[in-house]
């Protein structure tokens, strides 16, 4: 199936800015977060949005994708593998050697590679599962995943031990050598791979038992990902060498570990601000009163002065989560809310009635004070429920 756009999958615009798209990913990756959503397809939905966001969310890859479209994802695009781009001037795609070449099937002698050339291995992608907590302040992990990795027995060479892989002798060790073809412009000479060595430029007579001369094996392999405190969910980590075996001697690819953070019960986040939700009854509404209210960090005391509305936040400064790209911490914002009483007593009932009898009388305010720790000691044996 042909991939949406990712625009399309994050729905937002080609203008979009950077906070646009963070706050569609943020709202999608919970809507599909496979441990929230138990739809079958909830977990190709999460993966795709993450992809979207990744590109979405680097400007080098959104710029390329904006240009270039899907194929600016491939890891082969462009000379700079995973991510990086070649510049089609002289030297590059579009010169007159690859268009001779793509008629001829060869021709720029000067530009062929070797084919048994070392080349990097393949990268890899892991994504990593992260409790609220956890990706708050950061740890340590130990992962394990299964790669292909440099056999053991002929430490890559393919042949039995004891035994050397020998110098292919139709193309002298080059891995390519060169045929004649007809064309409409007459005969032409054109390099292709060795077809008696596949390329490698070498022949193994004897080839070692554990891997059948390929050099390579599956294995398990594990690594220790040092997660920085403050990611969420959908950044991703590069650990350079920790991919897969290269060919011909070439350097291990690279791994691309993707954070997954489940959400917390308790509290919303947004980068590094914290919000969070208490309910407080309508005497310490009215009254005024020091609550103890729960932060990442710990409990800690928030005064809640008279009069206080329903929906009034307050900020508690340096109790939300670290910032990635800095030494601090964001804030923590706590909004209150008014609880209305239910299931009155007949003594509860009678004072109210008799608060709303004296309120709107300017001569009673001296009442209205001693009336108002009446309804204190009335209310104050509910207790106040705690938001969950």
């Amino acid at each position: 199936m042909a991939k949406r756009d990712f625009y399309e999958v994050l729905g937002v615009s080609k203008t979009a800015t950077d906070a646009e798209i963070k706050k569609a990913y943020r709202k999608l990756s919970k809507q599909y977060h496979p441990d929230i959503n138990k739809e079958a397809d909830a977990e190709d939905k999460f993966k795709e949005v993450s992809e979207a966001f990744e590109i979405l969310s680097d400007p080098q890859k959104r710029a390329a994708y904006d240009q270039y479209g899907h194929s600016s994802t491939d890891p082969n695009f462009g000379a700079g593998g995973f991510g990086g781009f070649q510049d089609f001037g002289g030297g590059g795609f579009g010169g007159f050697e690859d268009i001779f070449e793509s008629f001829f099937g060869g021709g720029g002698g000067s530009r062929q590679s070797s084919t048994n050339a070392p080349r990097q291995g393949s990268d890899l992608q892991y994504t990593l599962d992260l409790t609220f907590n956890e990706a708050i302040f950061g740890l340590e992990k130990s992962i394990r995943f299964n790669r292909e990795d440099e056999c053991s027995t002929c430490h890559g060479n393919g042949a039995k031990p004891g035994t050397q892989p020998e110098t292919c002798g139709k193309c002298h060790g080059s891995g390519s050598i060169n045929v004649e073809r007809q064309t409409p412009l007459g005969r032409m000479m054109s390099r292709q791979a060795c077809d008696e060595c596949s390329g490698t430029g070498k022949i193994i007579k004897d080839k070692c038992s554990t891997c059948s001369g390929s050099g390579r094996m599956m294995k398990s392999h594990a690594v220790k990902v040092n997660v920085p405190a403050g990611v969420e969910s959908g950044q991703q980590m590069r650990l350079a060498g920790q991919g897969e075996a290269g060919y011909n001697g070439g350097p291990y690819g690279d791994l691309y570990v993707i954070f997954r953070v489940e959400d917390s019960p308790v509290f919303e986040r947004e980068g590094s601000e914290i919000y969070y939700k208490e309910d407080i009854s309508i005497v310490q509404a009215a009254l005024g009163d020091e609550i103890e209210v729960p932060t990442v960090h710990g409990r800690v005391k928030l005064r809640i002065p008279a009069g206080t509305q329903t929906g009034t936040t307050f900020r508690l400064k340096g109790k939300g989560a670290p910032k990635l790209r800095g030494n601090s911490n964001g804030d923590q914002h706590v909004t209150v809310i008014v609880e209305t009483p239910t299931n009155l007593s007949d003594a509860q009932k009678d004072l109210l009635r008799e608060f709303g009898a004296v309120s709107g009388n300017k001569a009673v305010i001296e009442q209205e004070e001693g009336f108002f720790d009446k309804v204190k000691d009335a209310f104050s044996s509910g207790g106040k429920k705690k938001r969950k």
